[in-house]
């Protein structure tokens, strides 16, 4: 097996698509954006779920799925980004629970 080298660019090819988060993928930003945690595992979900709501612009909402009244997560939400997010209950379970946040 060659070894071939690899070329790393710092910024998009002239080429590329940008979106409006600045990313050259080439895929339009959904229009719905939905994070169902009842699949992620437990030890990195809250890690997930920040680094999800991290990345939302102000005016774009994340739906977040769950099987519990992630009450925690909200603690932990206030306490890092007061007032960051308004937050609404689409669905208050009993199997399923799901919450829209939307970035201030």
């Amino acid at each position: 097996m060659a070894v071939e080298p690899i070329q790393i660019q710092t910024s998009a090819p002239t080429n590329a698509p940008t979106s409006s988060t600045g990313c050259a993928c080439g895929h339009a930003d959904e229009s719905e954006i939905v994070l169902d945690t009842r699949q992620i595992p437990h030890a990195i979900r809250h890690a997930t779920i920040f680094g999800a709501l991290g990345s939302l612009q102000p005016g774009i909402s994340l739906d977040l799925v769950a099987n519990h009244n992630p009450l925690p997560l909200l603690a932990q939400l206030n306490d890092r980004m007061p007032e960051a997010f308004d937050v609404s209950y689409i669905d208050n379970g009993p199997d399923v629970w799901k919450l829209r946040f939307t970035r201030n």
